[in-house]
């Protein structure tokens, strides 16, 4: 793989730390790093690979033809002022927030399911959302023999998944509340600590919120499946990293508990921990700072003859993110999609 120079908005970020992190894990060849930020952050320096490197001010002038590869981690205002900018440029474009993903023109991307959308993108790829990754890697290997109708989810989402300063604030709240008082850190639409919130992101007028719809919607893109029926909850519970979720799944024909653990344990990025006789079933820390999708409980669906219900776990920060959008780099790099050197397309 070729060093390619990669620019990195959000780089003071959780995701952002990540990534740098995940590159140095998977040996991804850096050309020059260049790290963007808020005015908050500018003047900080990261270590990389034995340097340290300055983090910028993000501006529209920030971003040029040098730049090979632009990772956006920040809000989705930023995501549409500067990835159309980076794009124009001839950068490879990847976007983490939910500004693009149901854009038609912009491919959304789980590399070991629909890595051939990448070959239509047109600058931009969008990373999907860290609970949509875990269910559809998961369902997946199903649905390519025996097509997914209907979805439902509840998921219990650590704090990771808002950022730093929500992974603080549990930490303040829980030692205020094991001294008998309650600081709310505002992180969160309630406390957290020692709670349970069934709100991520604001409702929309159906009663849904808006990551509740990301999970339906990009469910639908991903597998290329637009009649798919998703219904999701999505809960924020008081751990640090590692999301978990349950499921119930129904496909076009019924499938047998034994069918469908022998087509999970074929996919990539999928790991079986099911073994109830055994109490063997994974939770958050068995993901927590790891890339695997861990399945268990998985069992036939008694309210639903031929379907299925099954448990998932997997660390928002890293598959659920940053390693997702470290694999698109790599997955592109191999389809010859990015530009090897500046004014070449």
């Amino acid at each position: 793989m070729e060093a390619y120079n990669i620019t990195v908005v959000g780089a003071s970020g959780i995701v952002g730390q990540e990534f740098l992190k995940i590159l140095d894990e998977r040996q991804v060849p850096v050309g020059r790093l260049r790290l963007l930020a808020t005015a908050r952050s500018a003047g900080k320096t990261v270590a990389f690979r034995g340097a340290e490197v300055v983090i910028e001010e993000t501006t529209p002038a920030s971003f040029t033809p040098d730049d090979h590869i632009v990772f956006l981690s920040a809000s989705g205002a930023a995501s549409r002022q500067y990835a159309p900018i980076a794009a124009a440029n001839g950068s490879f474009v990847i976007d983490d927030s939910s500004a693009f993903r149901m854009d038609p023109a912009v491919p959304l991307v789980i590399p070991e399911i629909n890595p051939d959308d990448l070959e239509w993108h047109r600058g931009i790829v969008s990373q999907p959302n860290c609970t949509t990754t875990p269910m559809v890697l998961a369902l997946a290997p199903i649905h390519r023999v025996n097509p997914l109708r209907r979805v439902i989810v509840s998921t219990y989402q650590a704090v990771a998944g808002a950022g730093a300063a929500a992974v603080e604030g549990l930490r303040r709240e829980t030692e205020a509340a094991l001294s008998g008082r309650r600081e709310p850190s505002g992180t969160q639409k309630r406390d957290i600590a020692f709670n349970a919130v069934p709100q991520i992101d604001v409702f929309a007028d159906d009663g849904y919120t808006k990551e509740e719809l990301k999970m339906a919607n990009e469910t639908r893109k991903i597998l290329h499946a637009p009649d798919v029926g998703v219904s999701a909850t999505c809960v924020r519970i008081p751990t640090f990293f590692g999301h978990a979720m349950s499921v119930w799944a129904e496909f076009e024909r019924p499938v047998t508990v034994d069918e469908a653990r022998a087509l999970m344990a074929g996919a990539p990025g999928v790991e079986l921990m099911d073994d109830p006789a055994a109490e063997q079933y994974p939770t958050p820390m068995d993901v927590a700072g790891t890339d695997r999708v861990l399945v268990g409980r998985l069992r036939p669906d008694h309210s639903n003859p031929g379907g299925i219900a099954f448990w998932t776990v997997t660390d928002s920060i890293r598959k659920g993110a940053a390693t997702n959008v470290v694999q698109i780099i790599e997955e592109a790099a191999r389809r010859g999609l990015i530009r090897p050197r500046a004014g070449v397309r």
